[in-house]
């Protein structure tokens, strides 16, 4: 199976890491990247073929993965429609529908991923829509390319991948948000800056797997964290005072929102 990535930034460097930790091999993988410096970069770490030319680039491919940035998709399925040859597409563009894609690329072989930046150590977690004209095999084929870097969602309806952006794709964001006002506050109360940022990442790390380990709703862990009349309780009562919750339900809302804009605004066909 020959994957080829058109663009060779962040996600796709993931991506080609998780899969040499795989079954894959270096000659199975592709990159066109028309920066020189990129190039040479992923050749070095990888071993593979990095090439500037579209054509050279897929050459042979089963699967193409598109993974240059929105702005730029249009002008890339431009110029890649032509060179098709009923290969399999996964787009990681944020926002860009499949029925656009498809209309660009003139094929109906599209799975949509919304992947997030935790694949940058295989921990990542991506939402995946296919089109209804693409097998089964198809998507079994695109899930695992996905899987190479975490854990992976199907969706029924492509317009939840605007929920995913929100949740899972803008989410490393919001935890770091938060760390970052915990460490504020740690330094604040007077421990050092190494201090700090251990007790806040490890505190996070250790909720995150206790919460995974579980079956328990994650309410009942934190009404277990929070004694009466205590310290958790004060604090808690604080952000509810404060309607941190209700706030941060919004923002998620009002990045769903921009997600459906986003999609909107780069599939027009003005």
């Amino acid at each position: 199976m020959n994957i080829c990535f058109i663009g060779g930034g962040n996600m796709a460097t993931a991506l080609v890491g998780g899969l040499l930790k795989r079954s894959y091999t270096a000659a199975e993988l592709r990159v066109v990247e028309i920066n020189a410096e990129n190039r040479t970069k992923l050749h070095d770490e990888f071993g593979i073929q990095a090439v500037a030319e579209l054509a050279s680039g897929m050459a042979g491919s089963d699967v193409i993965v598109l993974a240059v940035k929105p702005q730029q998709l249009r002008e890339v399925c431009g110029q890649l429609s032509p060179l098709l040859a009923g290969q399999l597409i996964v787009s990681i563009a944020a926002g860009i529908r499949a029925a656009d894609i498809s209309r660009w690329l003139n094929t109906k072989n599209i799975v949509r991923c919304m992947p997030n930046t935790p694949a940058l150590i295989q921990s990542g977690v991506t939402g995946l829509y296919a089109l209804p004209e693409v097998s089964a095999a198809q998507r079994e084929v695109a899930g695992k390319i996905l899987d190479a870097v975490g854990s992976t969602v199907w969706l029924q309806e492509e317009n939840m991948l605007d929920a995913v952006t929100a949740i899972s794709g803008s989410g490393p964001a919001y935890v770091f948000y938060f760390i970052e006002a915990m460490q504020q506050a740690a330094l604040e109360l007077g421990l050092n800056q190494a201090q700090a940022r251990s007790l806040v990442i490890d505190t996070f790390l250790g909720a995150t797997k206790l919460a995974q380990a579980g079956t328990d709703e994650v309410s009942m862990l934190r009404t277990r964290v929070t004694s009466k009349n205590g310290t958790t309780e004060r604090a808690l009562l604080s952000m509810e005072e404060n309607e941190v919750k209700r706030h941060i339900v919004a923002a998620i809302h009002a990045a769903a929102v921009r997600s459906k804009e986003m999609g909107d605004e780069l599939g027009s066909t003005n």
